[in-house]
């Protein structure tokens, strides 16, 4: 297992505040740091000095599907470029948030599959593994059993955001979708959260029994991600000692 950091969309806050983690989670595209504009010697120097390895996150406001061909079309294109860049700087993993313009829409989910089967190839092409990420939370995301099956029927790996699930349907939703989708699991977003809405919460700041997902996922070797919305590096590495006790069994 490989224990890493998001760190938005800033090299400032990567440099900062990622010492001592295996691999840090870069926003980019939309709304973040966009690959033309960023000084990729710079990424590769700072991730050098800390020597940590790289994942991406792929732009949180667009979604996955639309009911127009041509604008998925431009969806997958934009994706792929992403993806091109992630590779040339070293890249292991992009995430992508599981949404569509109407979730609830049942004939436009194929759509959906059909737009994340092209997106996890474009990262195929270039040695990025696309994980499809849980936010059923929110307005446009998947409902955590429908992601899983369209993640199963396509063959494409799941980046499960543990804080997500529990926003959407308390623990009980976080032990159903590991009962049933454990094996798609490559990567992890952990981070504490309450019911009355508050999330990416420090580990043990809030409500969620992470034994949980440490008893469904023993052994569990892939990449997993401290997402806790602060600056505050011992709050951050209390989150990730936390963390990695829970996968030890010796929390």
């Amino acid at each position: 297992m490989d224990l890493g950091l998001t760190v938005g969309d800033s090299l400032e806050r990567l440099e900062a505040t990622a010492e001592g983690f295996d691999f840090v989670e870069l926003s980019i595209g939309e709304s973040s740091l966009r690959p033309a504009e960023a000084d990729d010697e710079r990424l590769r120097e700072v991730l050098d000095g800390l020597g940590a390895d790289l994942c991406v996150h792929l732009p949180f406001d667009q979604v996955v599907s639309t009911p127009v061909s041509q604008l998925n079309d431009a969806i997958v294109d934009y994706q792929s470029e992403l993806l091109e860049w992630a590779s040339g700087v070293g890249a292991r993993k992009a995430v992508l948030h599981g949404t569509m313009r109407n979730p609830h829409d049942t004939d436009q989910r194929p759509v959906f599959a059909s737009q994340l089967s092209a997106i996890a190839a474009a990262g195929d092409d270039v040695g990025v593994e696309v994980v499809v990420e849980n936010v059923g939370h929110q307005a446009r995301g998947l409902p955590l059993s429908v992601l899983g099956d369209i993640a199963r029927d396509t063959g494409t790996a799941v980046c499960f955001d543990v804080g997500h699930a529990y926003m959407e349907d308390g623990d009980d939703g976080i032990e159903r979708f590991l009962d049933d989708y454990r094996d798609l699991v490559s990567h992890l977003h952990v981070h504490d959260a309450r019911g009355r809405g508050d999330t990416h919460l420090p580990l043990g700041a809030g409500e969620i029994d992470f034994g949980l997902v440490s008893d469904a996922l023993a052994g569990f070797d892939g990449t997993v991600a401290v997402e806790v919305f602060t600056d505050d590096v011992p709050l951050l590495r209390d989150s990730a000692r936390r963390a990695a006790e829970g996968f030890d069994g010796t929390q």
